[in-house]
């Protein structure tokens, strides 16, 4: 019989189908206190978490949909179920939750009380499927020690996260390394444990998924820049200066003056192959094997130009005082 855990779950997805049926068949052993945070779904993925006796909550769609918010609003319905719980596990709805992860999460928060927040490995399920869903699971492979951000599957103390107020539900993508850094300076620590914790379905078939998934990126590094640009904590500010000075400010100085320079500025693109090779080489001296590190550093590069249009895109909806929306790199269901 599996020990049920005073741990609180909020899962939270739009149109995840079977997907979000594994996540939840992954945790329904584990914990009496599981919310299902739904964004509209056109799906049976309602219907799939009520077949499994979870909690449903639908979130208010006339106010702009972000993560963050459904997060808040799920840990919101556990506190009135269970007001004493201490401890709480985000999970997205395509990941399942790997066995063993939630005791060893909750015994490292148990005994080390300086700690807001523990992650652990999360991988994609399907890595050979195509290149971008390796690049993920590339991308997750993160240090294990103290860490200065988590992803969106973590488990977090509550008095932690009320401390301040939650997550910051305006923001449309980088939401929890923003909560991080507002953890951080309130005194607490994030740790990555070497332990595995979920599997992803990116299902990134396509190009063109990847490109407006590195466009969200490139919007969140403006967005936190913009939030805790300022020092001491500088939050992606390098990030941001990189994007643009790769994505914009050489392929400028490099082309726009080849007539004056009789094509001579066209020697600057020479520094494009210079930081591929640089990616390149850190990463294969972390471990990634000759094929991985090139495709990483290859993408890395590529991906300057979708993250400089996320960045211009944060910077004209801010002067103009529009609503961010959702950057959604999924395919729409069938």
């Amino acid at each position: 019989m599996t020990l049920k855990l005073d741990v609180g779950i909020v899962a939270i997805g739009r149109n995840e189908g079977e997907r979000l049926r594994r996540c939840l068949l992954s945790l329904v052993n584990y914990s009496n206190h599981i919310v299902y945070v739904d964004s509209g779904s056109t799906d049976e993925s309602k219907a799939i978490a009520q077949s499994l006796s979870i909690d449903v909550v639908d979130l208010d769609l006339s106010i702009p949909f972000t993560a963050a918010r459904a997060r808040n609003t799920g840990l919101d319905h556990l506190l009135k179920i269970n007001p004493q719980l201490q401890f709480v596990q985000f999970v997205d709805g395509d990941c399942e939750v790997v066995e063993g992860w939630l005791e060893k999460a909750y015994q490292h928060l148990q005994a080390h009380p300086e700690l807001a927040v523990v992650s652990g490995r999360r991988r994609e399920r399907f890595p050979e499927k195509t290149i971008y869903n390796r690049l993920c699971d590339m991308e997750w492979d993160t240090p294990v020690g103290e860490s200065k951000y988590c992803g969106g599957d973590a488990m977090m103390r509550i008095s932690a996260l009320r401390q301040v107020e939650g997550y910051n539900p305006s923001i449309i993508a980088g939401e929890e390394p923003e909560l991080c850094v507002r953890l951080r300076q309130k005194g607490w620590k994030i740790w990555r444990i070497d332990a595995e914790m979920t599997r992803h379905d990116a299902q990134m078939l396509e190009f063109r998924q990847w490109w407006k998934r590195t466009i969200r990126n490139g919007h969140a590094y403006a967005e936190g820049a913009y939030l805790h640009g300022k020092p001491p904590e500088k939050h992606w500010l390098k990030e941001s200066r990189s994007i643009w000075l790769w994505g914009l400010i050489i392929p400028l100085l490099s082309i726009t003056p080849v007539g004056l320079t009789q094509g001579w500025s066209l020697i600057l693109l020479a520094a494009y192959p210079l930081l591929t090779y640089r990616i390149y080489k850190s990463k294969y001296k972390q471990g990634l094997s000759s094929q991985d590190a090139l495709l990483y550093a290859i993408f890395c590069l590529i991906g300057k130009f979708p993250q400089l249009q996320g960045q211009i895109q944060f910077h004209v909806n801010r002067l103009l005082g529009k609503q961010n929306r959702l950057i959604e790199y999924k395919l729409s269901p069938n």
